[in-house]
């Protein structure tokens, strides 16, 4: 909202304060002066208010001009970061390369329907390749020569898909048909005018076809065919020539199904040549500068015999005949050097030209005056170029095996793969971009595939909130924005009252994925951990990195990070695989750049953790919780750097000896409102996360104690996340696979009894392991980040508010704009979320497959019970309406219920498995009535004997 004016009016406020000596100001002079801006007087204080503390993020209470300008500079430079990475392509290095052997080059690459990939030698050789370049199968066309055969040599091949059918163009100036499936000969065409340097084809109508090839003489010649089939099994009856039917062209278009145009277009010879259906003209270019590329129409549009008879060579002995089309009927562009490549988009109206001069050029079609755009950067010719609408880039391949990757609207090279990288030796021969194998196809002394690199996309309707798995979320009070960071290395940060993008910036800790983040206690600077071993210190409203802490030489992975207040000093502490913990002074007076940490703790050198260290928790205000890989947890008093206790987690009983258990410690926390208490000296003031869905309690006086423990996950999934209310009330415990549980934990591990806490709720947040777990604005709302790309927000009670990147916006105070009775789609159509059902549970092993007397008996049983029809497939609007409940009520409902489990049971003994991609739409019918209240989520039921239509 500041302009350009209003910064003027705010750097003479700052001057006339420094005239009398204040150098600073403080927010209440700082409101002042944005106040007096024309512009800004309707800006609220809490913006004024959240901008100035944005600027002040070391807390100072007072702000420079230069602070201001290296705010919004860095603010908008991080901001076109953002964009330019949105918009970056590049290839994988090095290129898939396959080794031909010595002989002729290869002269072009194409890709039929059947996603093979097809290369044509100069020799005939004829190969089929995988899109991976492994070799299928080879045939060489041309007999071999001998003394009393004449050596033949082709020029350029083309596919006709529709008919099986592939074109060979050849230097003794023959079309060659062949069966593209046997590669069996079917006819030529002889005797041409010259010899066809370039073919193009295009099924025009059905069955009906041009062929278009271009000659030594500069001329497009263009051959009209209507009823093919027909016509070339005429062909195929001609008189053989070297074991071909063969036809003369003169004989061939003696046909009224067949015409034969031919246009004198340039002085050169003909480099390429394409017939565009979606203009409906023919593009041909040469190295002739005046006729550098032209755009023509097949027929002209008026034909005026007297113009045509001064231009037109005819000849007496042939009934072809060349000719020159008006000037109304072709577009003529001028390049210097020519044109060697090029390639037309309708969608974009774009016309892109490569040649000689090393030069990219875009053009506007049937506008030749200028030129809209020039890339330069090639140091070669340029021998191939394509446009590509999807993604809006240009591919251009020169002659010393450079490729190069174009942004249209910036004109801009996005990404150069230089030989030396790619690994592509040799001269160019011939390229082709596949879409469908999303790379460049590129022929020389091998033939290589350059693969564009790509992103894994959400699959079906998924919203995603980062490109990548988020590995950890957090939330700022002072400004009440949300913080995500990804295995990208991209950080988000996001409006919790909308649920809208604020800010983003990347390459944070480089290539590096950011593991771990914390706040200081202002919630103005971000710390970040990854795995570049680096701690981060940021001013995340514009993506500044103030300081960088980090140890002496080769810093290991951080997999945690915390902000501690002692004594009236901060410190930030790390841990991670160094097995150390790490600790650095946060103060002012600390102007490094780059900081070291402070000596390690004695006891930590000697007695301290043996594996990584995953995770650590504080309790205010001298305890310190760290736990290991090994299931280690030891408790420290961080005022004397000494070890309180320490405790190894629990294995379950219910496995066997044999089974490794995975013991790690993911998440620590500590009840508070317990610590130091005389009355609740013995009770449990840690907890921590155990193998096979456990939590334990523990307590940390008088040399600590294991307390209790229960199983939170019920899918028996490991525990990676816990969170806690502000009284310690409600424990909220995350697992592998993305359910959230909620247990009443006021007075568990408190006294002897052994009893599980009371389950308040539970429900399934996201489709892969939760990474992020955190109890947001005085125990309202709930914040998840998960490995599956997404950040979401859940009030207190399990309900749906959204997920952070969805189109629209939500309005956190206004339930009605909550996405809340409705679930992520993922989750309801994930396996895991679908009910249980004893058909599904039953474990059938081989035998009972094989002898399947009791699933007969079962299947005659419910064919008594029912003649319905197999289960309807029911769409998402049944579902969002509420008609399915309804419906169940009635009795044809009540007999489509069993008619599911009558099938479902089939299918079970049919394959010992069970198959629920085969039965994903049972989901659909049970389930949605379930998610509407969060406490019925997934409960186990038996629909065969519920009369409830809900359930």
């Amino acid at each position: 909202m500041v302009s350009i004016n209003d910064l003027k009016h705010i750097k003479q406020a700052f001057d006339e304060f420094a005239k009398a000596g204040i150098d600073m100001l403080d927010y209440a002079e700082f409101q002042t002066v944005m106040r007096s801006c024309p512009s800004l007087k309707t800006v609220k204080d809490t913006q004024i208010q959240h901008l100035f503390m944005k600027i002040d993020y070391t807390g100072d209470g007072k702000i420079e001009w230069h602070e201001i300008c290296t705010y919004i500079f860095l603010e908008n430079k991080k901001k076109e970061e953002t964009v330019h990475r949105s918009k970056m392509a590049a290839f994988v290095l090095p290129a898939i390369v396959k080794f031909l052997n010595c002989g002729e080059p290869l002269l072009r690459i194409h890709f039929p329907p059947n996603g093979t990939v097809v290369t044509l030698r100069e020799d005939g050789l004829v190969s089929f390749w995988t899109p991976k370049l492994h070799l299928k199968s080879k045939k060489n066309l041309f007999p071999e020569r001998s003394i009393t055969r004449r050596p033949n040599w082709a020029t350029d091949f083309v596919l006709m898909p529709e008919y099986n059918k592939l074109i060979i163009a050849t230097g003794s100036r023959e079309l060659q048909f062949y069966e593209f499936s046997s590669l069996e000969p079917c006819c030529q065409l002889s005797a041409l005018e010259t010899v066809p340097l370039n073919l193009d084809y295009c099924s025009t109508r059905p069955d009906e076809c041009v062929i278009v090839y271009g000659d030594t003489e500069g001329c497009v010649n263009i051959l009209l065919m209507k009823s093919i089939r027909e016509k070339l099994r005429l062909w195929k009856r001609s008189p053989q020539v070297d074991n071909i039917p063969n036809i003369s062209i003169d004989h061939a278009v003696e046909s009224p199904e067949v015409t034969f145009i031919r246009w004198k277009v340039h002085q050169d010879w003909v480099s390429k040549v394409k017939y565009f259906e979606s203009i409906s003209s023919i593009v041909s270019s040469s190295a002739h500068e005046e006729t550098a590329l032209v755009i023509g129409s097949i027929h002209p549009s008026t034909y005026k015999q007297e113009q045509m008879r001064g231009t037109a060579e005819v000849s007496d002995e042939r009934s072809t005949k060349v000719t020159q089309r008006a000037t109304c009927n072709q577009t003529i562009f001028i390049v210097p050097k020519g044109v060697t490549t090029f390639d037309l988009c309708k969608n974009l109206n774009l016309l892109v030209t490569g040649g000689m001069d090393k030069v990219v050029r875009m053009w506007i079609p049937y506008v030749p005056r200028n030129p809209t755009g020039i890339l330069k950067g090639h140091s070669a010719p340029v021998a191939y170029v394509c446009v590509t609408s999807e993604n809006g880039h240009i591919y251009s391949v020169s002659t010393d095996n450079t490729a190069k990757i174009w942004h249209i609207k910036d004109q801009t090279c996005l990404f150069t793969a230089h030989p030396n990288s790619s690994q592509i030796k040799g001269e160019l021969s011939a390229c082709i971009y596949s879409s469908a194998a999303k790379g460049l196809y590129i022929a020389s002394d091998s033939i290589a595939l350059l693969s564009l690199k790509t992103k894994p996309q959400p699959k079906g309707i998924q919203i995603v909130s980062h490109k990548e798995p988020v590995l950890c979320c957090g939330y700022s009070e002072q400004f009440r924005q949300v913080v995500s960071c990804s295995e990208g290395s991209v950080i988000k940060i996001w409006d919790v009252e909308t649920g809208a993008l604020i800010f983003e910036f990347g390459c944070a800790h480089g290539d590096s994925a950011i593991t771990c983040m914390t706040f200081d206690t202002s919630g103005r600077r971000l710390m970040t951990g990854g795995r570049d071993g680096l701690i981060k210190l940021w001013n995340f409203n514009n993506g500044q990195c103030v300081k960088i802490l980090s140890r002496e030489g080769k810093c290991p992975e951080i997999c945690d990070c915390s902000y501690l207040t002692l004594h009236g000093n901060t410190f930030v502490i790390s841990v991670g695989w160094s097995r150390r913990i790490d600790i650095y002074l946060d103060s002012k007076e600390e102007t490094q750049f780059i900081q070291r940490p402070t000596p390690s703790w004695q006891d930590d050198m000697r007695n301290g953790h043996k594996e990584d260290i995953l995770c650590i928790a504080h309790c205010t205000p001298h305890l310190l919780a760290t736990g290991s890989f090994d299931g280690e947890i030891i408790v420290w008093n961080v005022v004397s750097g000494r070890i309180q206790c320490r405790f190894q987690t629990p294995q379950s009983q219910k496995i066997s000896s044999s089974h490794v258990q995975n013991t790690s410690v993911l998440s620590l926390i500590f009840l508070k409102t317990r610590a130091f208490v005389p009355e609740l000296a013995s009770s449990a003031w840690l907890v921590s996360s155990g193998s096979r869905g456990y939590v334990n309690f523990w307590s940390v006086l008088n040399g600590g104690k294991f307390v209790a423990s229960f199983q939170a996950s019920h899918l028996q999934q490991q525990i990676t996340k816990l969170a806690l209310t502000q009284d310690d009330s409600m424990l909220f415990t995350a697992d592998h696979v993305g359910f959230i549980y909620v247990y009443n934990v006021k007075q568990y591990a408190m006294g002897p009894e052994q009893n599980p806490p009371e389950k308040i709720n539970f429900w399934r947040a996201h489709i892969r392991s939760i990474t992020g777990l955190k109890i947001v604005d005085k125990d309202q709302f709930l914040l998840t980040s998960s490995m599956d790309c997404s950040v979401r927000l859940w009030n207190i009670h399990g309900d749906y508010i959204g997920t952070f990147g969805q189109e629209e916006d939500w309005r956190i105070e206004t339930p009605s704009s909550w996405k809340h009775p409705a679930v992520p789609y993922e989750i309801l159509i994930d396996p895991l979320s679908m009910p249980s059902h004893p058909v599904l549970d039953e474990e059938i092993n081989q035998s009972d497959v094989l002898s399947s007397e009791k699933s007969e008996n079962v299947n005659k049983q419910l064919d008594n019970q029912t003649d319905s029809d197999p289960p309807t497939i029911l769409n998402d609007r049944d579902i969002e309406d509420g008609s399915i409940s309804s419906w169940f009520r009635s009795e044809p409902g009540r007999r489509q219920r069993h008619a599911i489990f009558k099938h479902l049971n089939r299918a079970s003994n049919r394959t010992g498995l069970k198959d629920y991609n085969t039965l994903k739409d049972l989901d659909l019918i049970v389930m949605p009535q379930t998610y509407k209240r969060p406490d019925l989520s997934l409960r186990k039921i038996n629909p065969l004997e519920s009369k409830d239509a809900d359930e």
